[in-house]
């Protein structure tokens, strides 16, 4: 990382992984890392030191469950799956046995068989070239380091705990569940050496809105407690002893930014209207019952994306219908006139279920999940439809199924609706007989035969997020790859307007409730291909709002029609973020000193 110096300042560079600008005084955290040195148990009780040993993966557990219930609650489902990962690591078989044979043959105490067994998987992963799967090394060592501090008594958290007042935390690196815990009043930003923008420690920062800048590698050792500094989580400079300049234009940078929020904060409940009069659906994404709040605060309309697997991951039991039933319940009668589209579940891939007999796959994302698995396991799918079924006599609910490739797994899933909706009729139980279903279109089978599709549902989704993993056979995760991951390229667009083409033949509406729908530079170009509905978190209804009351729509149709015909997907990218910065500069002036 780069390294200036002026007369009265010294600024480093590294990594902008989450942005805002944060300026106080320098905390510098010295996180003690325990290495045990290689020691024998003291007792010949071999049976009594495993004992131990899983006294402390029990403890560490627990430890993890709670952070990630305490993430859960505050910034929701989707962040604290990170934790799974770490939850996976107590559990590693391989890991455990070998710990356990160093235990029982070379007579080494838990500490250190345990540190050896891990470190060599560990130092493994970090030799990996690709930065994603490298970055996952940090989680073993983080999950590792827990084991240890219970295993020695050593307690966790060194210096964090201890913050009595706002300041900029400095580390060498931050653990994920380091992360999940700091205190947004007391830590106005953090820096560490360590890190990249894939890092569970930078996705945790982005959710709990804390400015980052991760990277410094070397330059981290210039940072001393008790500086004072400014964080620029949009650049990714850390400034020392800030010149009063400096100040000033980072004043004017924070002063968009308010002034920003101060005019969304104006059309919250403004129609989504393009300015030549067409009417977009802005809807909202949600994980759990409690995110009702958030929608109604943003200013959207309804939700178009509910997942429902938060309902059914971390627990020791399967949700019931009534559990179900409630929850849906909430959503729909908070959110009602306003229509709830709730997707069945979505489970397998990244998404992990302890109570259903999941092998282990090679590729898990090809695999036996979602509609699939549905299918596979009734009873379970069964539940979940009879729930939502009886949710939809208190408001405007919409079932849509995931991960569909072919028309005979729709058929059968309607066959299964159609019998539970027999079942709570023969019962006497209420739910809307006009429910409509819809199908996202995550794969390039299901956009191929949407013309098939439409005929035997009432509405189109397009999750863009998998749309263009599958159509190019790319992994945006893998550094190596990355850059062929290309929302816009011709191939793509083309299959988004093979889907709503065929929607329109057939009378029905088609949303977009991917990444895409979320992407500034995207909007005016799904508006134009003919998407009539976007479904985005809810921090971002309101700027998607706006754009779309600065464009005019014969401007983004003209865009789409051009870019069906240009080769080059970083050409359409181009033009499509031109319209766009056009519309709405100060989205991206915003951002820059």
């Amino acid at each position: 990382m780069s390294l200036a110096h002026s007369k009265l300042e010294l600024k480093l560079r590294g990594i902008p992984v989450s942005e805002g600008v944060s300026i106080g005084h320098v905390v510098v955290l010295n996180r003690h890392r325990i290495i045990p040195a290689k020691t024998n148990f003291q007792t010949l009780n071999q049976a009594a030191e495993e004992a131990r040993f899983q006294a402390a993966l029990d403890d560490t557990r627990q430890q993890i469950l709670e952070v990630q219930k305490r993430l859960h609650d505050e910034i929701g489902a989707k962040q604290s799956l990170i934790f799974d990962a770490h939850l996976l690591v107590l559990e590693d078989p391989v890991v455990l046995e070998e710990v356990k044979r160093k235990i029982r043959k070379e007579k080494a105490s838990s500490e250190y068989a345990l540190y050896t067994a891990s470190e060599k998987y560990a130092e493994a992963l970090s030799a990996v070239e690709d930065s994603y799967l490298s970055e996952r090394a940090a989680d073993i060592r983080d999950v590792i380091q827990r084991v240890l501090e219970n295993l020695t008594g050593q307690s966790k958290q060194v210096g964090l705990s201890d913050l009595t007042e706002p300041c900029i935390v400095v580390a060498n690196d931050l653990a994920p569940s380091d992360t999940a815990m700091l205190d947004p009043e007391k830590v106005l930003g953090f820096i560490t050496a360590a890190g990249s923008k894939t890092s569970h420690t930078a996705i945790l920062a982005r959710s709990l809105k804390i400015p980052a800048v991760l990277g410094l590698g070397k330059n981290i050792d210039e940072l001393k407690s008790g500086q004072s500094i400014l964080l620029d989580g949009f650049n990714g400079f850390v400034v020392i002893s800030p010149s009063d300049q400096m100040l000033f234009e980072y004043g004017q940078l924070v002063k968009r930014q308010n002034s920003i929020e101060t005019s969304l904060d104006k059309i919250r409940t403004e129609e989504a209207k393009t300015l030549d009069g067409h009417s977009i659906v802005l809807s909202a994404n949600i994980e759990r019952a409690t995110d009702v709040q958030a929608v109604l605060k943003s200013g959207a309309s309804g939700v178009g994306l509910f997942r429902t697997e938060f309902l059914f991951i971390n627990r020791k039991d399967l949700p019931d219908e009534e559990e179900q039933f409630q929850a849906y319940k909430k959503v729909s009668e908070s959110l009602t006139p306003e229509p709830v589209i709730i997707r069945t579940l979505d489970l397998g891939g990244d998404k992990l279920l302890s109570h259903v007999n999941v092998a282990a796959e090679m590729n898990p994302f090809l695999g036996w999940r979602a509609i699939r698995l549905c299918l596979q396991e009734k009873e379970l799918f069964r539940t979940q439809l009879r729930a939502i079924l009886r949710a939809s006599a208190f408001g405007d609910l919409k079932i849509m199924y995931p991960m569909v490739s072919g028309i005979d797994e729709l058929d059968e899933a309607n066959k299964l609706l159609e019998e539970c909706q027999k079942e709570l009729k023969d019962k006497g139980q209420k739910f809307s007989e006009a429910i409509e279903i819809g199908v996202m279109i995550e794969t390039p089978s299901a956009a191929m035969i949407s013309d098939k599709l439409a005929k035997r549902v009432q509405f189109f989704s397009i999750g863009t997020n998998d749309l263009i993993q599958y159509s190019l056979a790319v992994d945006r995760l893998n550094e190596k790859i990355s850059h062929l991951y290309e929302p816009t390229h011709p191939g793509i667009l083309r299959l988004i307007k093979t889907t709503v083409d065929a929607g329109k033949t057939n009378g029905i509406w088609t949303g977009v409730c991917g990444e895409m729908a979320s992407d500034l530079s995207m909007v005016p170009l799904l508006i134009g291909l003919g998407v009539g509905e976007l479904s985005v978190t809810p921090s971002m209804v309101p700027r998607v709002k706006m754009l779309i009351r600065s464009i005019n729509m014969s401007k983004a149709k003209e865009l789409a029609n051009l870019a069906i015909d240009i080769d080059s997907p970083k050409e359409i990218h181009r033009r499509a973020e031109e319209l766009s910065m056009e519309a709405v500069p100060n989205f991206f002036k915003a951002k820059r000193i």
